[in-house]
């Protein structure tokens, strides 16, 4: 049975003649199934159809032209011509060997989209872990912060403790004993009045003062402290003494006075409290801390 050339058991399968040409022109003309799998991997190229520049002649299974004619067409009449069953026959091998490229192409894309799928998770599972571990990172340092903060502030208080702790005993130490018995300065006589409605009337000087601080919580605290003595000495106390509040952290307090209604600075925890007006006794309010 006589066998078509290449080129035709590629059109007789379907492929256009252009492409069916360039692809045994590509190949090196090594038979179909050379051409056949250029023709299956570049279908989808965009210049699949463009035809090649040179000139394919015989290595296509062209007719040759006029200048081959001498040497080619004692050859091409003795060509054997097929039956139309054996054409049906050689077509169905073909095409049988065309659906097993086809099949083996798409169970090689298979595997190709498997793979890559493969790695796309295994990409985004590396970014997901690296993520976890910058937020770690970024949570740790957080954490670092504010114990770092914390301690600052406690030693700041501590600080202010202390200063309180040594003027008080500067204080103690200059008059002699405990701060409450200060001997007041002796008085010069002076002349007697005629009458009680003519004596002028006297500024009393108070050593201490008494201040009671009423809480957010509606309870209450009560204590003597020198005249002279600085606000921050209050502020301290009241820290000190007033109960836990939830959560644990205790933010430092800020006073009112009760009438006239005035906020005390930081400014004003400097000053003593003679000079603030809050001898020989005050209230005073703690502000309630407003919600966060």
């Amino acid at each position: 049975m006589a066998e078509l050339t290449a080129l035709e058991s590629l059109i007789e399968m379907g492929f256009p003649r252009g492409r069916a040409e360039k692809a045994l022109a590509l190949t090196g003309n090594q038979g179909i199934e050379a051409a056949m799998d250029w023709l299956m991997e570049h279908e989808d190229d965009p210049d699949v159809d463009e035809p090649l520049a040179t000139p394919l002649g015989h290595v296509l299974g062209r007719e040759p032209t006029s200048s081959e004619q001498g040497t080619g067409s004692t050859a091409g009449e003795g060509k054997p011509v097929l039956s139309e069953e054996e054409r049906q026959e050689q077509t169905k091998r073909m095409l049988e060997l065309v659906a097993q490229k086809q099949r083996e192409r798409e169970e090689r894309e298979e595997r190709e989209a498997l793979e890559r799928e493969r790695q796309r998770r295994k990409q985004g599972q590396e970014l997901s872990a690296a993520r976890q571990r910058l937020q770690e990172d970024e949570m740790r340092r957080a954490a670092e912060e504010r114990r770092r903060e914390k301690a600052e502030e406690l030693a700041a208080r501590q600080r202010v403790r202390e200063k309180i702790e040594r003027d008080k005993a500067e204080r103690a130490k200059k008059y002699g004993g405990s701060v409450g018995s200060r001997p007041s300065p002796p008085t010069e006589p002076g002349p007697v009045p005629s009458s009680p409605s003519q004596e002028p009337p006297t500024k009393r000087e108070y050593d201490q003062c008494r201040i009671q601080v009423r809480l957010p919580d509606g309870t209450s605290l009560t204590q003597t402290f020198r005249a002279r003595e600085q606000l921050a000495a209050v502020r301290l106390y009241v820290e000190l003494h007033r109960g836990e509040e939830p959560g644990g952290d205790q933010d430092p307090v800020q006073l009112l006075s009760g009438f006239p209604r005035r906020a005390f600075s930081e400014a004003d925890m400097e000053r003593p409290l003679q000079e603030l007006g809050l001898v020989p006794s005050a209230v005073l309010i703690v502000a309630k801390k407003c919600p966060s």
